[in-house]
Order: C-alpha cells, then sequence, then structure tokens
C-alpha cells in the first residue's frame, strides 16, 4: 500500500575553435562507431537463431523451476498434514474419543481438522485455550519429525470456522461504526489467530484502519478512522 531518474552528462565547450572542430569530429566519429556495433549485434542475434532459441530455452527452464518449487511445497504441506494426522490420531485412541480426520492446505499452511465426535468439544476448552495448546503440540510433532518449524494450523468441531465468521462479522461492525462516528474503537483481547482475522475484516472497508496495541495477553485491535 517507487521512481526512475534519468542521468545526463554535460560535455565542456572547446577553449579555442581548432579544439572545438576536433572534439565535434571525435564525438560523431565514437556515435557513429558505436551505433555500427548496436546494428551488428542485432544483425548478429538475429542471424543466429540458436542464440534466440537459447533465450527462449532459459525461459521455459525459468519457468519450470518455479512450478517445480511450488509443487514441492505443496508437497511438503500434505507430508505435515499427514504426520500431524498420525499424531492426533494416537491422541484420541489414547483418549478413547471418536472422531473423523480430515487434511487440507491452505496457501502456505496445512490445515487439520478432527469433526464428528460427541466428546470433542473437550479438546476446544474455553475460549479455545485447549485447541491452541493441542495446536501447539501437533507443530511440535511435526517439527520433531521434519526438523522444521510448522505453521499447521487445527481446527477441532469447527471451532476456529465459527469463531472466524463471528470475528470477521464483529470486525466489519466495528469498523462501520467508527466511519461513522469518526470516534476509535477498541475491541476486546485477542489471540494472534483471532486479530488477524478482525484485521483482514476491517482492511475491507474503505475510510478505516486497525492495529494491535497492548502486550500479550491483553493485546487488543484497535480500530480507527483513516
Amino acid at each position: 500500500m517507487s521512481s526512475d531518474t534519468d542521468e545526463m552528462t554535460n560535455t565542456d565547450n572547446a577553449v579555442n575553435a581548432g579544439d572545438g572542430v576536433s572534439e565535434a569530429v571525435a564525438v560523431e566519429t565514437e556515435t557513429s562507431n558505436t551505433e555500427s556495433k548496436d546494428v551488428g549485434s542485432e544483425e548478429a542475434l538475429s542471424a543466429d537463431p540458436k542464440k534466440s532459441t537459447d533465450i527462449e530455452k532459459s525461459d521455459v527452464q525459468d519457468s519450470d523451476v518455479e512450478d517445480s518449487d511450488d509443487e514441492d511445497s505443496e508437497d511438503y504441506l500434505v507430508e505435515e498434514g499427514e504426520i500431524a494426522g498420525d499424531y492426533l490420531e494416537q491422541l484420541l485412541d489414547v483418549l478413547d474419543f471418536d472422531g473423523d480426520i480430515d487434511l487440507d492446505v491452505e496457501g502456505d499452511r496445512a490445515v487439520v481438522s478432527i469433526d464428528g465426535g460427541s466428546d470433542l468439544s473437550k479438546l476446544v476448552g474455553r475460549k479455545g485455550e485447549v485447541l491452541d495448546a493441542l495446536q501447539e503440540l501437533t507443530r511440535l510433532a511435526v517439527q520433531q519429525s521434519t526438523g522444521e518449524r510448522s505453521k499447521l494450523m487445527l481446527d477441532v468441531a469447527g471451532w476456529r470456522a465459527n469463531r472466524r465468521s463471528e470475528l470477521g462479522t464483529l470486525g466489519i461492525e466495528a469498523a462501520r461504526r467508527v466511519l461513522e462516528s469518526g470516534e476509535r474503537e477498541e475491541l476486546s483481547p485477542m489471540t494472534p489467530f483471532e486479530r488477524k482475522i478482525v484485521h483482514d475484516a476491517v482492511a475491507r472497508i474503505d475510510g478505516v484502519d486497525s492495529e494491535s496495541t497492548g502486550v500479550e495477553p491483553s493485546r487488543r485491535v484497535v480500530v480507527i478512522k483513516a
């Protein structure tokens, strides 16, 4: 939510007429030679189809590398999800909880959901506190296996999905109130996950902005007029 500057160099005037004529001839000759070299280079390039073909092949290869990187990234996230799924399946067996585990990839993170069990609310806890702890444990299990820090997201019984919808509505309503009144509005403390949802919601309303203030666990979103 950047500028080019043109540089020009000025040549000094000759001290006498003889020097001026000499310099003028020299500059004209140098310019003529340079133009001849440029034309020659263009003709050489167009006359050599192999060079043109090599350039096209290089462009194609660069595109293939990018596609390969995207595929590798998605494959890695799928692997993260599978590792997390195995870990959570063992945990459900230990707790004697029923639940279906679904794996997905959203953007740059793996998403794992547990649904279908009657006791799953116990894995969510008050304001999602148990769910947050379980998500962190799952991330650590993935990191222990892959050696890389995981940004995996875990949802249980659709709690995060419902919370995302609620917070989105909260952010839009707060933005509209601030837009109408012109006065800033502080929301209640939220987790980083919750604050990001609110920030994204406020960003959809023109004329208002949002920022986070405070320290955890009391850090909150403040909506202000832009």
